[in-house]
């Protein structure tokens, strides 16, 4: 993981391979951000016509390296654009801040100090950039030759950060640091969880690794495997599992607070590789299968960053892990499932299996009554056709928490959109065998998944569903601080739902 430190240092003095400095994108050319002034003058003033003449304009993500003035230490000096100048009485965002920074850290692969001298007006600015940077050099070369990087350079990520204009000695910097770490640390693990190999992570992997985070950080871990799950008759998780040789598992982590009045749940979607079962994926779609459990991964990342953040607040999450394969003993279409909440499910399509392993946590999430509860899962494909790669859906049976959601999902940095949950669409589930099917309409899947869900949450408990199939694996290149391939999509967004929820901003 890249260091990350509050510096006060003067860029000409400080020692670095890089000296990184913001620029936007003017009316009439580049412009200088702030946090660079003493950079430019070193330049006599000139740094901006130095990059426009270099071909820079300051459009987001856009990195110019030049070399660095005379007297600096450093030998470079690293342009990055910010995008658009803001209006008068605006200053930089957050997100263009961690964008900014996360695309610097990607170009710097190989670095082994940089210092970012980018426009800092507070504690959060300093957070946001610390995060992206943080996020930025994440790369996953666990399976390369002679550990070189999956970036396909061979370079390593960049090794450390110094932030200038950065108040070491202030509390409130300090704090927003120390989240940055936690939460950037805790996402790319789940980064790591999602890119690693199914033949290397099955569900008893993925509860080892679990068990082993919990341990460490003071977390209550209760693993029921495959014996505990049929004695307690969670037939939506063993439906699922039964075609593998790797049998499933669910995973309960229990972070607590001494100081805390309020109980947050979070459920994920675990399945480790997803072959669609006998209802078998077509021919390129099986390939990235692996990325089917981010949702338990996010879940995962978040109770031990609550955990790590010492967030007043109790925070549960339900890993509900299994292996989703076709065999002589796997689940048929048309086969019916009693599911833990002694619901029967009638599995007209076993790709729906999502859906099937989320129920039976879902109701047991529901027995310890907490005050809401939060699904995260790669569900639908249709959600990724409503909304595209980067945009996870919100459903909801309380339209104001859907709206907490949306704009924590926004504060943070991660792209969100409320979706309904029409009641009209709930009859196409209705089972001539069971009490309810799987499948409904076609049009609308991502929808009638969330009503299939619904379903299974206790009477009375708030709850809401984020639908991450588009943004959870990224298979075009990376942008921003975004990596190529696994994401860690909404865990941000969970963090900041238990810290709203610890401050009493939420329910």
């Amino acid at each position: 993981m890249t260091a990350l430190t509050l510096s006060t240092a003067a860029a000409s003095g400080l020692r670095a391979d890089a000296i990184v400095v913001g620029v936007a994108k003017g009316a009439k050319g580049p412009v200088v951000a702030p946090g660079a002034e003493a950079v430019d003058k070193a330049y006599d003033g000139k740094l901006a016509d130095i990059l426009q003449t270099l071909g820079a304009s300051g459009a987001e993500g856009e990195v110019t390296k030049l070399p660095a003035p005379s007297g600096f230490k450093a030998p470079v000096v690293v342009a990055v654009g910010l995008g658009a100048v803001p209006a008068d009485d605006e200053t930089y965002g957050a997100e263009e801040l961690r964008r900014a920074a996360g695309a610097v850290a990607r170009a710097l692969a190989g670095t082994k100090k940089a210092a970012f001298a980018l426009p800092l007006t507070d504690a959060a600015d300093a957070g946001a950039v610390a995060e992206g940077a943080l996020l930025g050099a994440y790369s996953f070369d666990a399976y390369k030759e002679n550990g070189q990087s999956a970036k396909g350079n061979g370079k390593a990520p960049l090794a450390e950060v110094a932030l200038l204009g950065g108040k070491p000695r202030d509390k409130a910097y300090k704090a927003a640091i120390e989240r940055a770490v936690a939460v950037s640390e805790e996402l790319n693990r789940a980064r790591d969880l999602i890119n690693t190999p199914p033949n290397d992570l099955n569900p008893e992997a993925f509860a080892a690794v679990a068990q082993a985070a919990a341990k460490e950080h003071g977390i209550k871990v209760e693993v029921l495997d495959e014996k505990a799950l049929t004695k307690g008759g969670f037939g939506g998780i063993l439906g699922v599992g039964v075609g593998s040789e790797a049998p499933p598992r669910l995973v309960k982590l229990s972070y607590s607070s001494s100081k805390a009045n309020k109980h947050l749940a979070f459920v994920g979607k675990g399945i480790t590789y997803d072959s669609g079962g006998i209802s078998l994926k077509p021919a390129g779609h099986n390939e990235t299968m692996k990325c089917d459990m981010s949702g338990a991964a996010a879940v995962f990342a978040a109770v031990v960053a609550a955990a790590r953040l010492g967030l007043e607040v109790n925070v549960t999450g339900w890993l509900a892990l299994a292996e989703n394969m076709p065999s002589g003993s796997a689940t048929r279409p048309g086969d019916v499932l009693r599911m833990y909440s002694g619901k029967t499910v009638e599995v007209l399509n076993t790709d729906a299996e999502g859906r099937l392993v989320l129920a039976d946590a879902l109701w047991k999430a529901s027995e310890e009554k907490p005050d809401a509860i939060v699904d995260v899962a790669t569900l639908t494909g249709a959600m990724v056709l409503a909304l595209g790669n980067r945009t996870f859906g919100v459903m909801a049976n309380d339209d104001a928490f859907r709206a907490a959601i949306v704009d924590a999902a926004e504060e943070v940095g991660e792209e969100s959109w409320p979706m309904p949950l029409p009641e009209h669409l709930r009859k196409g589930m209705d089972s001539p065998t069971a009490d309810i099917a799987n499948m409904g309409e076609r049009m609308g899947g991502g929808l009638v998944a969330g009503l299939f869900l619904r379903e299974f949450v206790g009477e009375g408990i708030t709850w809401a569903h984020l639908d991450i199939a588009g943004p959870a694996f990224n298979e075009a290149g990376p942008f921003g601080y975004t990596p190529k391939g696994g994401t860690g999509s909404a865990v941000r967004t969970l963090v900041r739902l238990a810290e709203l929820t610890a401050q009493g901003e939420l329910g």
